[in-house]
């Protein structure tokens, strides 16, 4: 029987915090993101206790000790707080409407802002070349005021983050 949760806020950056503060909850996390749809959670118990020892193949105290510890504590946390969906007659687990605001803690805030971070860096590429060509007397470039184009390359990357935090 799947246990529902009638949650529908997003997760507050502390509890985020709080679910990603335990090292099994944040395997779980990881572990889904590799997956496309539902995983059985003797898959997760199986992967979370090998990367816990040095020793092949895992040993079986250390796997029930896994397994007991998802399905009373962690499974039903993450449950309750809609990061998953937990079928605990099926013992399988998959996405839950809260995964993506937990993930994106976990790969260094997601990808838009890796691509934000991307176009601030080459902006500042470009405009520091804008201004090594002008002072080197290049031809076109040597008469771009260096003044100037630092204050352009600057109102880009403000605009950007500016936008970035709005958004």
């Amino acid at each position: 029987m799947s246990v529902q949760t009638n949650r529908s806020e997003s997760l507050a950056e502390s509890e985020v915090f709080h679910i990603l503060g335990n090292d099994r909850r944040r395997a779980i996390v990881q572990l889904l993101a590799e997956e496309a749809g539902q995983v059985d959670v003797s898959d997760v118990a199986s992967e979370i206790a090998a990367n816990e020892t040095d020793t092949t193949p895992v040993p079986n105290n250390l796997y029930k000790s896994v397994y007991v510890s998802l399905q009373q504590t962690h499974l039903p946390q993450l449950q309750e707080d809609a990061v998953i969906e937990y079928d605990s007659d099926a013992k399988t687990i998959q996405r839950g409407p809260n995964f993506d605001d937990v993930l994106q803690y976990i790969n260094g805030h997601g990808e838009t802002e890796s691509t934000a971070l991307q176009f601030h860096f080459a902006v500042c590429l470009l405009g520091l070349a804008v201004i090594a060509f002008a002072g080197l007397g290049i031809p076109l470039l040597s008469s771009v005021d260096p003044v100037l184009s630092s204050v352009v390359v600057l109102l880009a990357v403000a605009a950007s983050s500016l936008y970035r935090l709005l958004a």
